[in-house]
């Protein structure tokens, strides 16, 4: 063989190692420009690229709109876009149920895990699948109003059409980024450059965190481009690619993927040491404080470096409070099954969004619990879609401590089995926001969950008569503190009369959306007087609120910190002038589409009162 061969291959290598060296140094956004100028050196796609809009909407965590119709909902992702490239407040478009950081500033508010990876900042999502499985090599997302709100976009192996379901589901992420604020609500093509991923996919998901924007995001369509066929890429393309070449190796190495993290917590090979170094001389209690700062992937790694922080790692005290939201693409039953004897003690669990198209099933969440709930004082179930009534069951046997339950958006758990619940007479917080709970199950909670302080009935709709729930909520649940009764269709100034009566220790109230309350009746000045404590009120879109409405909330209510009057005829600018001087710590107030409120006087109002966020709204 010719010299000349070992030689070239020598400074390929070498070439090859700077290479990889460089991609692992440069930052995220070099790295995206270099993509974004390189993109078009990719060898050109084997087939015909396809364009499609999203068929239909699968899942999602929650939406503006009401459950039986089509405004500011979900289901207006599907198809094509509606209102792109106009900007501006349409009914037309999909829009999530909050925006801002209002709704973690008030009395419902709950405190967050700790331990949560940085980089899992996603508070919503919405899945969507398409006609074609495809490579994705683009996904454009039409966004017409408050745009910047898109964290993650991710694939999906399964494909929800298929007759057969996979044996395993993998999740892919296609693109992911920091929240940004983005400078204006103008509407935009939001087009990041995604990563390429070596399986077909017609399942996408979009993830969403708001709390930067000054009001709702609103998205139009998604567009996802894509070949039949794998892409072939180039040379050149494969060596600017080498970051993620990186990325999906340290995935291996770290445990990103489903089969790694459950290797992680199963681990029972440990490498000898003849001593564990300094960590011998530390307190137990310090090391316990120091790892306490470490997330789970993390833990799992450290346990298998030497017998003493195994001993640590696994310590049930470690796992007092446990989310697993940030990895819901990777939990599954053999997952709770190897964290079964490290969770005996655990308080706090966020199974929020996991076990989806059967990576839970109801026998290996049912171990879990039986093993691991008899502490349990909160948990976390929201768009937990493998919950039903052996699931709830299970949870009120298992778990006679609890104080706190999210089924929020778990749609699937059938109507009777809300009756379950009531068993759990210990509940300070119940959520069953777009939930099938009925009216019998409901009075049946009520009746023995005196103890609640907070309860969430927004988007119920089986509930035939509100009256009679505001009734049993005013007799029974007299340390209620906050109640969000969102589109509620049928309660009157009877139960509200009732509600205010009995629940005078109020300071949070959502009645946006409920069409059935007329200010005529006095129903919202009984409010104000009833309620003193009131620091936020939601009285979206009735039209009927006036100024006397706001006077009485400016003599009575002055602790008032949020309110959203959004789509009144009747409020002027004086009654707002009295509200603002007299309610020295309102900081939210939303004006938007009200008829006498232009845009003269909010520029006034927030000349004369800088602290205070005023929301008007527009349309184009």
């Amino acid at each position: 063989m010719s010299p000349v061969f070992p030689m070239l291959t020598v400074l390929s290598m070498f070439y090859y190692m700077c290479l990889r060296r460089r991609a692992r140094t440069v930052t995220r956004g070099e790295m995206n420009s270099r993509r974004a100028i390189e993109s078009n050196t990719r060898a050109l796609p084997i087939n015909v690229e396809i364009v499609q809009y999203a068929k239909e909407v699968l899942d999602f965590s929650s939406h503006y709109g009401s459950e039986n119709s089509m405004s500011y909902t979900m289901w207006n992702l599907a198809g094509i876009p509606n209102v792109y490239p106009s900007s501006g407040d349409f009914t037309q478009t999909a829009v999530f149920r909050t925006y801002g950081t209002w709704w973690d500033r008030c009395p419902s508010a709950r405190l967050p895990f700790k331990r949560t990876p940085a980089t899992f900042c996603s508070q919503d999502y919405v899945e969507l699948a398409f006609e074609e499985p495809v490579y994705p090599t683009a996904v454009h997302i039409l966004e017409t109003y408050h745009p910047g709100a898109v964290v993650r976009i991710l694939a999906c192996s399964a494909n929800p059409y298929s007759q057969n379901p996979p044996a395993e589901v993998r999740w892919e992420i296609l693109w992911s980024e920091a929240p940004t604020k983005v400078n204006g609500p103008q509407a935009r093509q939001f087009t990041p450059c995604i990563k390429q991923i070596n399986f077909p996919t017609n399942l996408i998901r979009l993830e969403v965190n708001s709390s930067l924007l000054d009001y709702y995001t609103e998205l139009d369509a998604v567009v996802l481009h894509g070949v039949k066929e794998r892409p072939v890429l180039s040379l050149k393309t494969s060596m600017i690619d080498m970051n993620d070449i990186d990325e999906d190796e340290d995935e291996e190495k770290y445990g990103c993927g489903m089969d790694t993290l459950n290797k992680q917590f199963s681990i029972v090979t440990l490498r000898e040491w003849p001593t564990n170094g300094y960590f011998d001389k530390l307190p137990y209690e310090l090391i316990q404080l120091i790892l306490s700062h470490l997330t789970v992937p993390d833990l799992c790694r450290l346990a298998q470096t030497c017998k003493l922080l195994y001993q640590h790692c696994c310590d049930p005290l470690q796992y007092i409070h446990l989310s697993l939201q940030p990895y819901w693409a990777r939990i599954n039953d053999t997952s709770l099954e190897y964290l079964q004897s490290r969770c005996t003690l655990i308080q706090w669990l966020n199974l929020s969004w996991t076990g989806n198209r059967g990576a839970i099933s109801v026998s290996g969440f049912s171990r879990f619990l039986k093993v691991c709930g008899s502490e349990l004082v909160r948990l976390e179930l929201s768009c937990g879609h493998f919950l039903n009534e052996t699931c709830l069951e299970v949870i009120t046997e298992m778990c006679p401590n609890l104080q706190e339950l999210n089924l929020s958006s778990c749609d699937k758990i059938p109507p009777q089995a809300f009756n379950h619940i009531a068993k759990v007479g210990s509940l300070k917080r119940l959520i069953l926001y777009r939930t099938k709970v009925e009216q019998t199950a409901l009075l049946s909670i009520l009746n023995f969950c005196s103890e609640l302080q907070h309860l969430s009935l927004g988007s119920c709709v089986m509930i035939e008569d509100y009256d009679l729930i505001a009734s049993m909520m005013g007799a029974k649940c007299k340390k209620l503190r906050s109640l969000d009764l969102w589109r509620c269709k049928n309660i009157t100034e009877s139960g509200i009369a009732e509600l205010a009566s009995g629940c005078q220790l109020l300071e949070e109230l959502d009645l946006g959306w409920c069409p059935t309350l007329q200010s005529s009746t006095g129903c919202f000045t009984n409010l104000a007087r009833k309620l003193p404590n009131l620091q936020k009120l939601f009285l979206t879109a009735n039209r009927s609120v006036c100024d006397t409405d706001i006077e009485e909330l400016a003599a009575n209510c002055t602790r008032l910190r949020q309110l959203d009057i959004l789509g009144t005829r009747m409020v002027s600018p004086a009654s707002l002038r009295k509200l603002l001087e007299s309610c020295k710590d309102l900081s939210l107030l939303d004006v938007s589409f009200c008829s006498q409120i232009d845009n003269r006087v909010v520029l006034e109002l927030n000349a004369n009162f800088p602290n205070v966020f005023i929301k008007k709204s527009f349309t184009q």
